[in-house]
């Protein structure tokens, strides 16, 4: 019986530790939006991170400092989150998560697409998880609609570079791979539902 007051207490801890990381998102990202250009869906920008969340469960990844991590992997590069303040309410394990997934937005953007390419395949299995999980939101988001001002020449663009930072995650979760795989197959440009 302690066994399975054990189970029920640890589960209560960590879905309270969850909704906190959840709660902390939504504030830093509270007047962020991600935009379409029919307007229809002027989502709040947090559906990006716990859709990211979302992907990592639906592969089968439970693991809480991922699902953390992927909650939080925009916050300190678009909002004023520092890592001090992610170590501080999350943990060490959290915040190294969120700095491996983070970009340096003192780099220009090309520099920090090249650097996403070249340092993937050295970060941590968790991090490449969130990743990965990332760039399958973001592509099936671009499948959607393209965002205001995104031709289809910078949409194939991104899914080229896209290709590249998930390839340097192979052989991390199967199921997060075989949904990207399906995407690069059938051609993003291709699934663009007459949005340009």
């Amino acid at each position: 019986m302690a066994s399975q007051e054990t189970q029920v207490s640890n589960a209560s801890f960590d879905i309270s530790k969850l909704i906190d990381t959840i709660d902390f998102a939504a504030k830093k990202h509270s007047f962020q939006k991600r935009k379409d250009p029919q307007g229809t869906r002027n989502l709040a920008y947090i559906n990006h991170p716990i859709g990211v969340a979302k992907n990592l469960t639906d592969a089968g990844i439970y693991d809480l400092a991922t699902i953390q991590a992927a909650i939080l992997h925009d916050t300190v590069e678009d909002t004023d989150t520092s890592f001090e303040e992610i170590e501080q309410q999350f943990g060490r394990e959290v915040r190294d998560i969120v700095a491996e997934c983070t970009d340096d937005k003192t780099l220009v953007k090309s520099e920090r697409k090249r650097l996403q390419i070249e340092t993937t395949p050295h970060k941590s299995q968790k991090a490449k998880e969130v990743k990965l999980a990332d760039k399958l939101y973001n592509l099936r988001d671009l499948q959607r609609v393209a965002p205001t001002g995104w031709s289809k020449k910078y949409i194939q663009e991104y899914f080229t570079w896209a290709k590249k930072v998930t390839d340097g995650a192979r052989g991390t979760n199967q199921k997060l791979e075989d949904q990207l795989d399906e995407i690069y197959s059938n051609g993003i440009c291709n699934q663009l539902h007459n949005t340009l």
